[in-house]
């Protein structure tokens, strides 16, 4: 018999949103990431959001930040300030759940990266996207 989820794949999805929302605001402004996390949680509609993981999200990005530009670094065709801080975000994020989050399939991962990429990113971005969490997938 399977085990069944703990969580809702909305909220995580929900989750993955405003955490790219809240990196995005990171990149830009360089806040303290734990007063933008307390933003979030204050002022934006974190209802159907999955808040623990939202903060892990957060917080694992942060403190691995150079170790993830490292790791998906190395297949981008272009330097790392050359790219757009929308999919910066989307690349960390991805990133991040491939090495840090072995319960999740990759394949979710892409899938995920690649959404957030059509919706927020430039008009050709998710194939961007889709690409480079592929190799880092495969590594």
């Amino acid at each position: 018999m399977p085990t069944k989820q703990r969580f809702s794949p909305k909220a995580r999805s929900a989750a993955r949103q405003r955490a790219l929302q809240a990196l995005y605001q990171w990149q830009l402004s360089g806040q303290d990431i734990d007063l933008i996390l307390q933003q979030f949680l204050d002022e934006e509609n974190m209802e159907k959001v999955d808040i623990p993981y939202f903060k892990r999200l957060l917080h694992g990005i942060h403190q691995e930040v150079n170790q993830l530009d490292t790791t998906f670094g190395r297949f981008l065709d272009r330097g790392l300030n050359q790219i757009d801080p929308i999919e910066l975000a989307i690349l960390r994020i991805g990133c991040y759940e491939l090495k840090q989050c072995p319960d999740i399939p990759f394949k979710v991962v892409i899938n995920e990266g690649v959404e957030l990429a059509k919706q927020f990113g430039a008009e050709m971005s998710h194939k961007y996207v889709n690409g480079i969490l592929d190799k880092i997938a495969h590594t």
